[in-house]
């Protein structure tokens, strides 16, 4: 009998040590699947100098047009596809092309990065996370968190991205943004009475042209 119970428990002990290797064996696996799909993933892999983003305002006199350049950022990709992306821009470095080389270009620059506006100081900068991207029928729909100053908002900006020659270029279509809901609210008519003509569209158009280091 009691031969009977001790080679009941080694059939058990032994059943339970194969149920375990397995179980690891499988979840190794399931690890090294995940890394393979995984390898194209990498972190700060944006080329500074040759990534931007264009920004334009309008009032009823006319329009001036700018570039933005990015501080740090990541485009992160799982087999040529993208899944993520992180662009950090340096709100110091605010420039207005239309105006460009003039006295104008200095005074505008200047307001838009004082506290008027986008106020530099105690923001430097503005940072666009993707959290969700969705393929419809080969243009992205691309969301991701926008924060500028203390407010940071949901929106889906249409992109598409290419690759070439071992480098992937993230390129977004025109999006708009309400630049009130980020508490940027100078010569705003939603805020401010009696401006006459001498208001600031409350759009903002934005784009983005993003390229990783080759």
């Amino acid at each position: 009998m009691k031969k009977s119970i001790v080679l009941v428990a080694i059939v058990a002990i032994v059943a339970s040590a194969f149920t375990a290797f397995k179980s690891a064996k499988k979840e190794s696996i399931v690890l090294n699947e995940e890394v393979k799909m995984n390898v194209n993933v990498v972190a700060d892999n944006v080329d500074l100098t040759a990534s931007v983003l264009n920004w334009k305002g309008s009032k009823p006199t006319g329009s001036h047009n700018g570039i933005v350049a990015l501080k740090s950022g990541s485009l992160e990709l799982k087999n040529g596809k993208l899944t993520g992306g992180v662009f950090v821009v340096d709100l110091s470095t605010i420039k207005c092309v239309d105006l460009a080389g003039s006295d104008g270009a200095g005074k505008l620059e200047g307001h838009l990065k004082g506290e008027d506006f986008f106020d530099i100081a105690k923001y430097p900068t503005s940072t666009f996370t993707i959290t969700k991207v969705k393929n419809n029928g080969g243009k992205l729909a691309v969301t991701g968190n926008l924060q500028i100053k203390d407010v940071t908002k949901s929106i889906t900006i249409p992109a598409m991205i290419t690759t070439e020659n071992g480098v992937t270029v993230f390129t977004s279509e025109v999006f708009n943004i309400n630049r009130t809901d980020f508490n940027v609210k100078y010569g705003s008519k939603s805020f401010f009475d009696n401006l006459k003509d001498k208001f600031i569209d409350d759009m903002m158009e934005m784009s983005f042209v993003v390229k990783t280091k080759a």
